[in-house]
């Protein structure tokens, strides 16, 4: 039996390919991903006492979420000659 794992897409990719692996590894567009990244990162009623309480806003929060999802996610593979 084959295991699912979680990759960075490399052919639904717009920045790093977190949200296309996402999405393959989910099985679900990824542009349905992306919009729920966006909407949460934008539209979440708690998003102030976050920031009261962590120091930093959850826009900014997110995307480091996300540089660390790049980081730690690794490269599909069998695309060694891509960069």
């Amino acid at each position: 039996m084959k295991t699912k794992r979680l990759y960075r897409s490399v052919k639904n990719k717009v920045i790093c390919g977190v949200c296309g692996g996402i999405g393959e590894y989910f099985q679900v567009d990824p542009v349905i991903i992306r919009l729920i990244w966006v909407l949460l990162m934008l539209f979440q009623p708690w998003r102030n006492l976050f920031h009261s309480f962590m120091g930093f806003s959850l826009v900014g929060g997110s995307l480091v979420l996300y540089i660390i999802a790049a980081v730690i996610i690794p490269r599909e593979p069998g695309d060694e000659g891509r960069m």
